[in-house]
Formats: structure tokens, sequence, C-alpha cells
């Protein structure tokens, strides 16, 4: 995939203002594209859009379907645009924070108008346009993903593996059964599932209509929790219970002496392969439904990935095992010949990951929050250690943003940034440095989390990684949007720096 020399900005959805708890699909996302547009960005860039759950700290990177879209992301507005709520019936939700989200009140609001639109449409005679289309459309998950959260409701909420065995393991007249049984509950996810897809289409094309791509993200790992599982068994390492037998994680490091458990159960490579990844195949299709380019997270496990028994409470006795990279991506190759992905290679790589980026040449990240410090000369980070084909960000979204990070960094590299760049970087301007940092590299893409375009400190980080509270809830504020002077800057910036594409 070739990227022409361009720049974006990395914000979630969630994270977006307005009036109702959360970051949605509806106005003040027509008007990031509009700023993106007028400030000469041409990317961007966001996090998973799959559904989120409490159990799970609504952590987009862990979800129930690797299919569906999230329920919390459609715009209430945009539903009396189209006819399915009064607008009487838009009362804003009670104990909303405008710079977090409280994903507790923002769900029981989000569950109540989707109930009116759902009773609105299940009452009109002429339905909702395009809905029959939708549904046949995407038949391949959305009917076993319906089934699924019907049958989970019915069962408060347990893992499939909790359910009777007969629907635990997919019996064929169990499941009749149920989809006779719960078939309104069925249609109305079908109907919820219609109203993301829909919102979300009319947004990517008024992002092309501004000449700007969507680039979305793709976790490398399911939950056992998921539709997915239940439905594709043997993909994964399960027993006869379909209980995991083995976990995914990384192994001990500096930062961590028992390493990380991540408790997903792995992939069963081979029965993969005896179905041409089909899956897989299906997976990332999926999300080029929604996106232009997706980033593929934990890229290093297409190549191995540290696999742990799931009786250990750590990641100390895992061991690497290898994976079909090679022989996956040559099959994908076909399917999606211009291959739109980027490698997320970031972290502690070998020889053999080098060398299936290379082999596939996917473009690679390079993050200037790495770049200084130690081994100046050797650091992949640094930027005269960039290549044009890569992708150049100031930090991601499991990063600090750069004034936080610059706060919390020791002297030695602080006078490393200050001696490489010639500035007297301080907290108040270490954000339009590493911009501008990022602008000049050769690195045909330079993406910033909005956050450094607002030079926001720590308190506005997206997620510390190993956490579980407090994440993925900020919210900008609309008094912090750029004005038209920081819209003009920023494009000027973008054309100084060969970055303007109109």
């Amino acid at each position: 995939m070739d990227i022409t020399r361009s720049s974006g900005i990395l914000l979630h959805i969630t994270s977006l203002p307005g009036p109702y708890g959360i970051g949605d699909l509806g106005a003040e996302a027509y008007r990031f594209l509009e700023f993106l547009e007028s400030s000469g960005h041409s990317w961007w860039q966001l996090l998973p859009l799959n559904p989120t759950d409490n159990i799970y700290a609504h952590s987009p990177y862990s979800t129930h379907s690797a299919f569906a879209g999230n329920p919390l992301l459609i715009s209430p507005e945009l539903l009396v645009e189209e006819g399915y709520l009064d607008p009487e019936e838009l009362s804003a939700p009670t104990g909303v924070q405008e710079d977090k989200v409280n994903f507790e009140e923002v769900e029981e609001y989000k569950k109540k108008i989707l109930e009116k639109a759902w009773k609105r449409f299940k009452f009109t005679s002429t339905g909702a346009t395009g809905f029959e289309e939708f549904c046949m459309e995407h038949t391949v998950w959305l009917d076993d993903y319906c089934l699924y959260l019907a049958l989970r409701k019915k069962f408060n909420n347990v893992n499939w593996v909790d359910w009777p065995a007969e629907l635990r393991d997919r019996n064929p007249k169990a499941l009749k059964k149920a989809e006779k049984e719960l078939s309104e509950s069925i249609i109305k996810e079908k109907f919820i599932q219609f109203l993301f897809f829909h919102q979300w289409s009319r947004l990517m094309k008024e992002a092309h209509a501004r000449n700007v791509k969507l680039l979305g993200d793709v976790p490398f790992y399911i939950n056992h929790d998921s539709v997915d599982c239940w439905v594709n068994p043997g993909f994964f390492k399960l027993d006869e219970n379909k209980q995991p037998t083995h976990v995914s994680g990384v192994p001990p490091d500096l930062f961590s002496k028992t390493g990380q458990l991540w408790g997903t159960p792995v992939y069963d490579w081979k029965e993969l392969k005896n179905h041409h990844y089909e899956w897989w195949i299906s997976r990332l299709r999926q999300n080029l439904l929604l996106f232009d380019v997706v980033r593929l997270d934990h890229f290093r496990a297409f190549s191995a990935y540290w696999e742990v028994p799931a009786t250990e409470r750590t990641a100390i006795k895992g061991k690497w095992i290898n994976s079909p990279g090679t022989d996956l991506f040559h099959v994908l190759q076909k399917e999606f010949p211009e291959m739109p992905f980027i490698a997320e290679d970031l972290g502690s790589l070998d020889q053999p990951v080098y060398e299936l980026l290379e082999k596939f040449d996917f473009p690679g990240m390079k993050v200037l929050q790495f770049a200084f410090g130690d081994d100046y000369n050797e650091n992949p980070y640094l930027p005269y250690n960039h290549v044009p084909h890569s992708i150049v960000y100031t930090g991601t979204h499991d990063n600090n943003t750069t004034t936080g990070w610059f706060k919390n960094l020791e002297k030695a590299v602080k006078d490393h940034l200050r001696e490489f760049t010639g500035i007297n970087v301080t907290e108040k301007n270490v954000h339009l440095v590493l911009q501008r940092l990022a602008l000049q590299s050769v690195s045909n893409l330079a993406i910033l989390p909005f956050q450094d375009i607002l030079g926001l400190g720590e308190e506005a980080l997206m997620n510390i990684p190993g956490s579980t509270e407090g994440n993925w809830s900020w919210r900008v504020k609309a008094s912090q949007m750029p004005d038209s002077g920081t819209t003009e800057e920023l494009l000027r910036l973008n054309k100084l720096f060969g970055r303007y594409r109109r």
C-alpha cells in the first residue's frame, strides 16, 4: 500500500463533544470532518468501532463481536432527523460530564432512546428504508450476533459457556427453538445494527466528499465471551467444555517481571488454515466497509505469539508459538490486492517479524515519544532514522499526552530533546515541538493525537496499558475545540511541510 505524503489526527468517536454524554455519529462528527478539511488534514484515525461492555471497562479492544457496531455511538439527533424519535424525546441524560464519558449513565440513556426508536419502527407499516437489504447483506454475521445477544440477555449476561449445553454447543434444534422464542429481540438487535451502519455510512460519505480518509484499528485477539468464539469454537484452543486451554499475553520484560496475562483465547491456526482463513478474510472485509485503511494491532503476533496455559496466573510460564503470517498474508493479498493495512510494529520485535513486514511491504509506526534517551544513533524512532514508507506519531492512544510525557521525563531525556531540536523545550511548547518534528519527518503519513494538537496534559490521556479504571473515557470539551486562528496555523504547517493534499 502506497501512502501519499499527508497528515491526520487520532481521535476516537467517543471523545467528541456533545450533549448526550458520549461522542457519537451526529453533528460534532461532521464538524470535526469540517475541521480536518479546513486544517489541511487528510486522515482521521479512530479506535475499533465494535460494541463495548462494562464488564471490560468499555475498552474498544474487548468486544462481544468482531463484526458488529457499537450502539453507544448512534446519534440521537440523527434518529430525530430520520423519523425514529420526536424532538422532545431528546432530553440529555443525567449525571453526564463534559470532559468524561460516564458509561453507566450513557448506556442507560441509549437503551431508552433505542427502545423508543425500535417501537416507532415496529409500529410503522412502511418500516425503515433499506433494513431488509441490510439484513441480507450482513447475514453472514448478523443472524448469529443478534441471536447471541438475545440469549445472553435471557441468561442474565453470563458467558455462553455457562448456557445450557445444547445452546452452548449450538445444537441445531435448540438454536431453531431459540430463534422462534426470541424472534422479536433478535429483530430489534438487527434494527439497532442497521441504525449504526446507516449512520456510519453517511459519515463516511461526508468524509470522502471532504477528501478525508478513515483509518481504523483491528485488535489481534477476540474475547472468549464473544459470538465469534461461540460460533467458531474450532478456531480457538478450547477444551471439550469450550473453555480455553491456552490464553494470550506477553512475556516478562523490563516493565513487568511477570509479563502481561491478557486472558483471551489463542487461535488454532491449523484449523483456520483448513478453512482457508475465511474468518480473518470476513473480519477484514467488514472493517474495510468502515475504513479506508486499517491498522493491524499487535502485528508481531502474526509472526509468533506468547501462549500461556490457561491454568497459570501470570504470563511467566508461556512460550512463543509460530503463526502462519506469511501464508495468511498471501491469502489476504489475493482478496485485498492493495493490502490496505498498517502494522502496529511497536515493542520488542525479532528478525522474523522484520522479515514479515518487509515481505509484504507493510508501513510501520514511528513514535516520537520513544525517540529520545539512550542509544541515540540506533534508535529507530529518531527522525533521521525514519523511512518514507511509515507513519510517524507523536504518541498513540496507549501513551501519555506529549505534555504529560514531557512533564515526567528524566533530565537526560529532556536534555537530548532540547539538544536535538535546538529549542528550549518546556511543558508549554513541547506539543508544538513534536508536532513540527512529526510534520518534518520523511514518513509519508504524520498522525497526531488530538490531545497533542490542543496541548493538553495527562488529565486527557485515553488509556494506561495494564490498568482497568478510568480508561477510554476522555472527551474534548466544546470550548477546547480549535479556533479559526489555530486551524489556519495547522493548514499553514501542512502546506509548509508538503502534507496538504486537496
